[in-house]
């Protein structure tokens, strides 16, 4: 899709959630080189106004940032503040909570808080936005997910099943807006290279989980948005996918997954 028809089907603005590292911030930078302006938001504002100030710089789109954390009880009001009087054609829901470890060993609140950013979150945005391109006529929405949503593991069980909810979310969502002019993406991602995983993978053992680049990760979600459900990213999620959903019983997948989780993050 040229940038001509990506700005009219998705312009004039896009919001990112998410926006200030990793997938997110290659979201910022490849949807600004399309032209769209942009609100980014995320919790650490310096990290958004360096991005803003690049992104204006280097393609002359404008820019708003928004620091908030979107697992807030009351999210949605510093939102509509910020996008007050704008046209939003794209939504990019990045924003995760991702803690690692034992269910038994981490505490409810945590588990809370990854439903409210990584489930709620992602409800009230496309509630807010959803309704306007729907009117309009076109418009596009990308939920990222994990391949970690399709089967159990250790050490990510709470995360897990909110991107089994958003994978299904979002294929939900496709059905019910594909006749409105409205596009919706489930991306799944597998291991990606960002701040994140590399703060939370032992440098010795991230070739083992064969993790992507971002741009990479995110060129394959916006060249796959107007085609939907449902994309996972690279050739070698997309063959562990196969494997694990068409060749291995479910017991086997779950066993599998948690037996890599545990050398990844378990075994010292």
């Amino acid at each position: 899709m040229d940038d001509k028809t990506f700005r009219a089907k998705y312009g004039p603005w896009a919001l990112v959630a998410g926006a200030s590292e990793g997938i997110g911030e290659e979201f910022s930078r490849q949807i600004a080189a399309h032209g769209l302006n942009l609100i980014l938001i995320a919790r650490r504002l310096a990290g958004l106004e360096s991005l803003a100030k690049e992104l204006r710089d280097r393609c002359g789109v404008e820019v708003k940032t928004l620091s908030l954390d979107l697992g807030r009880p009351d999210m949605i009001e510093p939102v509509r503040e910020a996008i007050q009087g704008l046209e939003v054609g794209l939504l990019v829901y990045n924003a995760c909570f991702s803690p690692l470890g034992l269910f038994l060993e981490g505490d409810l609140e945590g588990k809370f808080t990854c439903l409210d950013v990584n489930c709620r979150g992602p409800l009230i945005l496309v509630s807010e936005l959803a309704p306007a391109m729907v009117k309009r006529g076109h418009g596009g929405i990308v939920l990222m997910s994990s391949a970690s949503g399709f089967q159990g593991g250790s050490y990510i069980s709470t995360y897990a099943a909110t991107k089994a909810f958003n994978t299904v979310l979002a294929e939900s969502l496709w059905e019910e807006f594909r006749t409105s002019g409205v596009d919706v993406l489930g991306m799944v991602a597998g291991a990606t290279r960002t701040p994140s995983f590399d703060d939370n993978t032992p440098e010795e053992k991230r070739a083992e989980a064969f993790p992507m680049m971002p741009a990479d990760v995110v060129q394959e979600a916006l060249n796959y948005l107007d085609k939907g459900p449902t994309r996972i990213a690279g050739k070698t999620n997309k063959i562990f996918s196969f494997l694990m959903g068409r060749i291995m019983s479910r017991r086997t997948a779950v066993k599998f997954i948690g037996s890599k989780l545990r050398k990844l993050y378990g075994e010292k």
